[in-house]
């Protein structure tokens, strides 16, 4: 049959892993990821949200051909974005007890 107290308490512990998802969520905009490419030539911030902070491209990397600059700044971009994304699901996963598993789930 159908047992009101464990729901209860199933609801209780849903709200509350809701809460410290919100609370990681609201604490990734603190967090800073820095990264590089081409040896420091370019460098680039983000923040947990994902969102570019700042990028540094060097008066030497100037003197690179656009396609090489290019590249680096991709590079580094996307060095960000992935330990970034490691660092949100780590959070994630910790708050959840890895009940997600291996679940990525968009903007998190």
């Amino acid at each position: 049959m159908f047992n009101k107290g464990n729901m209860s308490t199933m609801l209780k512990q849903a709200r509350e892993i809701q809460k410290r998802i919100e609370e990681v969520q609201s604490d990734l905009e603190n967090i800073t990821i820095n990264a590089e490419s081409g040896g420091g030539l370019i460098t680039v911030m983000i923040n947990g949200k994902q969102e570019i902070l700042e990028l540094n491209i060097s008066q030497e990397a100037m003197e690179e051909d656009k396609e090489l600059l290019e590249d680096l700044i991709i590079s580094a971009i996307n060095k960000a974005l992935n330990e970034s994304q490691e660092e949100m699901q780590t959070r994630m996963n910790s708050v959840t007890g890895g009940m997600l598993g291996g679940l990525k789930i968009p903007g998190m």
